[in-house]
């Protein structure tokens, strides 16, 4: 006699299921946690050493974070709340950004005063931030001397004849021993006569006691592969250009609702002109939606409307579907057609990870979950004794004043409506430390299931090996902590 359902029953009774909805139940193991693989790919043509993408939002993907899920064996879509040389300039920052370290130091033009939070170090560049040629820097004593005083820094800073520099592809180990061997307490990274990036003694004792990184994400060029997104419209082709000028190794089509003529005719644009690079459509919840997008040549698709942390479309527009449900629908009809499929929205845990890959899904997208760390952009604040940085919606009207509303094709709207909000996430540290810890939490789940890697996974769940329940309010309950007067929880 079995337990449970297969997932074609579980999500086939008419009910719009999250992943909280569901359980796995347990199968067999005859392998150990580190005999698990979680290799998978983005998209057709780009692989992935860890099923791990963050979003393509402002508050979450820009170079450090692209540069440090790149290292990490993932991938970074940078979002396009910017004009499109920005937004070249972010990838081309990103991909030389060889060491993954997010500077505890700040960047200003010539013609700026002392910032507010400066670091370490102020660093003067002829642009203002990286890459650019270095002018000069102030020590954090310079700027104690200048503080509350109206001044241009330039005319204080110090020259750079002392200043050690290494090309932009050195590795961690040599850049230590410099600064061993030249008691320096910073080298700059260059590269083309541009600063890329800077390491201070500091940076790298802090990525010494970081879990070992994996397999980075590297393109063939040798550098890290990035992803970008873009929208639908005429003035997006152009866009296109610059990005893929820059060494974008992947576009994602950024829309609320994907399964559009805007859409379809963009990846049609796309494949013809760009033939060696590969699209990501979406966003999709449905089967019709999916099998569209896949006619018209897409080579990943995103999945999620509605589920994410900061957003309000199933709400304002009563439109959506549960994630669960969601995915195990699409990923069924786009492994029919070797598509595979991102999770986007609701991850809030290892556990949820767990279920949108064993769903089918062969990564999972990431916003909140990434938002708040040391890598993600933004200046941390303090907010009721937590410190905290900004996470907002790209539906939000926040965001959308900055051009955001492509997304939700309210760009041309007289009105416009939000589709999401603004908010503020607790500091979760550097994704090089917290990111292992979560991966290894999915390879136990993987374990317990009895799935060695993805693609025996999405066996194990066509086969309808792999059994599900869906749970009560009360399970629900029960399966967190729960009868205690205080507690305290560390994942790691």
């Amino acid at each position: 006699m079995e337990d449970g359902f297969p997932a074609s029953k579980t999500f086939n009774q008419g009910y719009s299921l999250t992943y909280d909805d569901v359980i796995l139940l347990p199968h067999y193991i005859d392998f150990p946690t580190d005999a698990v693989s979680l290799s998978t790919s983005l998209s057709r043509n780009v692989p992935l050493s860890i099923p791990c993408v963050a979003s393509p939002m402002d508050t979450v993907s820009e170079a450090h974070m692209a540069a440090s899920m790149a290292a990490l064996g993932g991938i970074a879509i940078v979002h396009y709340n910017c004009t499109s040389s920005q937004q070249a300039s972010i990838i081309r920052s990103a991909k030389a950004l060889r060491v993954p370290i997010t500077p505890s130091v700040s960047f200003a033009s010539p013609v700026d005063g002392l910032p507010a939070y400066h670091g370490r170090y102020v660093f003067i560049t002829e642009s203002g931030g990286l890459p650019s040629k270095l002018l000069g820097y102030l020590s954090s004593s310079d700027c104690e001397n200048l503080k509350d005083k109206p001044v241009k820094i330039f005319d204080y800073k110090r020259d750079c004849k002392s200043v050690e520099y290494v090309n932009w592809d050195c590795d961690l180990g040599k850049i230590e021993t410099l600064l061993d061997e030249k008691d320096s307490d910073f080298v700059v990274l260059e590269r083309d006569g541009e600063a890329v990036n800077v390491v201070i003694k500091e940076d790298v004792e802090r990525l010494k006691g970081y879990p070992k990184l994996g397999a980075g994400t590297v393109g063939a060029d040798g550098e890290w592969m990035v992803g970008a997104a873009i929208g639908t419209r005429e003035s997006d082709k152009e866009r296109l250009e610059h990005l893929v000028k820059a060494g974008a190794n992947v576009v994602v089509l950024d829309s609320s609702q994907g399964n559009s003529i805007y859409q379809i005719e963009m990846i049609k644009f796309i494949k013809k002109t760009y033939p060696q690079l590969d699209v990501i459509g979406g966003n999709v919840v449905t089967t019709a939606q999916a099998q569209n997008l896949i006619q018209a040549g897409v080579d990943g698709l995103r999945v999620g409307m509605g589920s994410g942390s900061i957003c309000t479309t199933q709400e304002v527009c009563a439109v959506g579907r549960g994630q669960a449900t969601a995915v195990y629908k699409v990923s069924s009809i786009a492994a029919q057609h070797g598509v595979p499929v991102i999770a986007d929205g609701g991850i809030s845990n290892s556990g949820h990870i767990v279920k949108a890959l064993v769903l089918g899904a062969s990564t999972v997208m990431m916003g909140s979950f990434l938002a708040g760390s040391t890598e993600a952009p933004g200046a941390y604040e303090y907010k009721n004794g937590q410190r905290v940085k900004k996470y907002r919606g790209m539906g939000s009207l926040e965001a959308m004043t900055k051009g955001s509303d492509q997304r939700y094709l309210g760009d041309t709207a007289k009105l416009k409506i939000a589709q999401g909000v603004v908010g503020a996430v607790t500091d979760k540290g550097s994704v090089l430390k917290f990111i292992p810890y979560t991966m290894q939490a999915v390879k136990q789940g993987f374990q317990d299931l009895g799935a060695s890697s993805l693609p025996s996974a999405h066996e194990l769940l066509r086969s309808g090996t792999l059994r599900f329940e869906v749970r009560t309010g009360a399970a629900q309950a029960e399966g967190g902590v729960h009868g205690l007067v205080s507690y305290e929880k560390k994942s790691f």
